[in-house]
């Protein structure tokens, strides 16, 4: 039997318009594969066009609350990826039903279709977690590879590119802030994988290059806490700020209050998401289901995250010029 060219290989990209999506569009069009992103909003999507040749990359209305668009979104396709994920909740869109219900839609699609499917989740994703974020991811894992046993399913930790919303929030702040706060002391773990790594993983489980039915936990080469974080987040930028502990408790508290702005920089969930350290586990690590063991170099962050950041020091690129 011949193998199938990418040529002629369909892939439905859910929520391929965000962060993480545009990077697996962009990897997979490299690649030559078709490509149908399907996003709620496909009128805003039209910057994904150059990405790809004429014709390669097209987007289609589709709401993962909403099973008949997930499942015509899902036809004639040879693979689905699910990236849809929601970091708070807000109106309608809850944890429940968009990680959740949405992700057991994406599965039961592909099962229906006979298609391939990859899943994006979290490193955090646990069922026994204090966060209803952590417990949602869990659930998702569950219900899709019950609902298509052949998953390959991605645990990245926190991601960085030069769209993300980690190192951009907190640069944003200490631009106005006197101060950073270091939630629980600061002391919480994370392994930052920068966003193309991540894509790349996705684009090779597309390849077929993953084991079915696998989670994969995919982390940068350095381990570095929330405190070392900050430190270098304001390196980078070039600027001086206090580094204030708060007992979790009190950024519980705080965290009722700064829930309600409209991009929200704290809620109480990820307050108690913080809890936890968020690494690659040593299972994953002996059993080569890592970055790593796909063949891919994670980068580190301080050969990325500088050429972004940039934009936060007090002269921009023209510092040096200025010095």
């Amino acid at each position: 039997m011949t193998a199938r060219s990418p040529y002629d290989t369909l892939v439905t990209v859910y929520g391929g318009s965000g962060f993480l999506g545009r990077h697996v569009v962009r990897a997979l069009a490299k690649r030559n594969y078709r490509i149908r992103v399907a996003v709620r909003r496909p009128e805003l999507a039209g910057f994904l066009q150059p990405l790809g040749r004429v014709g390669q990359i097209h987007a289609v209305q589709t709401n993962l609350r909403h099973a008949p668009s997930v499942e015509m979104a899902a036809r004639d396709a040879q693979v689905l990826i699910n990236l849809v994920g929601i970091l708070y909740e807000r109106g309608r869109q809850r944890f429940d039903a968009v990680h959740t219900y949405g992700a057991e839609q994406v599965a039961l699609a592909a099962n229906a279709h006979g298609a391939r499917m990859v899943h994006v989740s979290a490193i955090g994703a646990d069922p026994n977690s204090p966060s209803a974020y952590g417990r949602s991811k869990a659930n998702a894992e569950q219900l899709v590879i019950a609902a298509q046993p052949s998953t390959t399913i991605m645990r990245p930790s926190i991601i960085f590119g030069p769209e993300d919303d980690f190192f951009n929030r907190f640069a944003a702040l200490a631009r106005i802030s006197p101060m950073l706060p270091l939630i629980g002391g600061g002391l919480t773990r994370f392994q930052p994988v920068f966003v193309g790594d991540v894509a790349a993983a996705i684009a090779d489980a597309v390849d077929g290059k993953t084991r079915p039915g696998t989670i994969y936990e995919l982390g940068g080469p350095d381990v570095r806490t929330f405190k070392e974080l900050m430190q270098f987040v304001l390196t980078t930028i070039e600027r001086k700020r206090l580094l204030v502990s708060l007992p979790f408790f009190v950024a519980r508290m705080q965290a009722m209050f700064l829930q309600y702005l409209p991009k929200p920089l704290l809620t109480p969930d990820q307050v108690e998401l913080l809890r936890s350290d968020n690494l690659v586990s040593e299972a994953a690590k002996s059993e080569a289901r890592t970055l790593q063991g796909l063949g891919i170099e994670p980068e580190p962050m301080e050969a990325i995250v500088p050429s972004y950041l940039w934009r936060f020091r007090k002269t921009g690129q023209f510092r040096k010029r200025l010095a």
